[in-house]
C-alpha cells in the first residue's frame, strides 16, 4: 500500500501527512526545512512493513501555519511532535528526520525517553551558532519580522518555474522536486504560490552553541543510526559532522556519494540502512 493522505487535529490545529499501516514499527518521519512529507514517498516502498507516518510540520505543506504572534522555534517544534505522537495514539515509537527534521528528531530524542530510535539524515542536533554572531543574529531576525508583512507573494503561472528552481536550489531530479513542489504550493487565482508560511524565511532568531549541542547529544540515550551524503553540505561541514557522533551513546554512521536529498534520489540505499537498523535492534530487544 502506498502513503495516503490524513488528517489530525492536534491542539486545535489541523496537521495534514501521508500515512501508510503496516505491522513493522510505528515510525513518524520528519522533512527538512521548505519541504514536506512527499519527502518520505520514494523512501516508503522500499520499507513495507513499517507503520510510517510523514507528516507537514507546521506551516509546510498541507499543515496549517501557526497563529499570528506563534514564532517557529525546535522547542515548539519537538513539543508538536510528541502531541501528534499523542493523537496517534503512540506512547513510544522510532523518529527518522531529514535535515531540519533530523535536527529536530535529535533534540526531540535528547529530552524525550519515548523515542526508541533515531535515523538522522542529514543532520545531527541542528545548525550551531557562534557566539560572536548572537548580536548580528537577533538584530537581523527583527528587522526581518518587520519588514515581512510588506512583502507580496510570488505566483507562477504553472509548475515549471517552482519545479525548476527547487531543482537548482537542492540539485534535485526533476521527479524528485515535482513531488515537493506539488505539495508544496497552492492554488490562486493566476497559477500557483507557495503554501509554506513565509515566516518559515527568516532568519533564526537565536542559535544553540556547539556546546549546547553536545550536551543534547550526549542525553540521547537510543540507538541511533546517522546518514550523510558526500561531500558536505557546507552549512554542515567536515570534520565537524562527523565529530558530532563521538557524543551518542550507541550511533553508527553510513555515508554515501549523492546530494542532500539522498533518501530521495537513492530511496533503495538508504532503505537498506534504515532496514538494517531496524532489525538489529529489534533482535536486540
Amino acid at each position: 500500500m502506498s502513503l495516503q493522505p490524513f488528517e489530525l487535529q492536534v491542539a486545535g490545529v489541523r496537521v495534514a501527512g501521508l500515512r501508510r499501516p503496516g505491522e513493522g514499527p510505528r515510525v513518524l518521519a520528519l522533512h527538512g526545512w521548505l519541504d514536506n512529507a512527499a519527502s518520505f514517498v520514494p523512501l516508503a516502498p522500499h520499507l513495507p512493513h513499517l507503520d510510517l507516518v510523514a507528516i507537514d510540520l507546521p506551516g509546510h505543506g498541507h499543515s496549517a501555519h501557526l497563529p499570528i504572534g506563534a514564532v517557529y522555534t525546535t522547542p515548539a517544534a519537538i513539543t508538536h511532535v510528541l502531541d501528534v505522537a499523542d493523537a496517534l495514539g503512540w506512547d513510544r515509537f522510532t523518529l527518522i528526520g531529514h535535515s531540519m527534521g533530523a535536527g529536530i528528531a535529535s533534540l526531540a530524542a535528547a529530552v524525550s525517553d519515548r523515542i526508541e530510535r533515531l535515523v538522522a539524515i542529514e543532520a545531527l542536533g541542528g545548525l550551531r551558532g557562534p557566539e560572536e554572531e548572537t548580536a548580528s543574529r537577533l538584530r537581523e531576525h527583527v528587522d526581518a519580522t518587520r519588514a515581512l508583512a510588506r512583502k507580496q507573494l510570488r505566483v507562477f503561472p504553472d509548475l515549471a518555474a517552482p519545479i525548476r528552481a527547487r531543482m537548482m536550489t537542492n540539485q534535485l531530479s526533476e521527479g524528485c522536486a515535482r513531488l515537493l513542489v506539488e505539495r508544496g504550493v497552492e492554488p490562486v487565482e493566476g497559477g500557483y504560490r507557495w503554501c509554506s508560511d513565509p515566516r518559515l524565511m527568516l532568519p533564526t532568531a537565536i542559535r544553540l552553541s556547539e556546546g549546547q549541542i553536545d550536551n543534547l547529544l550526549q542525553a540521547i540515550t537510543c540507538p541511533t543510526q546517522v546518514i550523510y551524503a558526500t561531500p558536505a553540505q557546507s552549512y554542515y561541514p567536515e570534520p565537524m559532522r562527523s565529530e558530532r557522533l563521538q557524543h551518542l551513546r550507541d550511533g553508527r554512521l553510513a555515508v554515501f556519494p549523492g546530494n542532500h536529498h539522498l533518501h530521495m534520489e537513492h530511496p533503495a540505499r538508504i532503505a537498506a540502512v534504515i532496514d538494517a537498523f531496524l532489525s538489529e535492534n529489534a533482535n536486540a530487544r
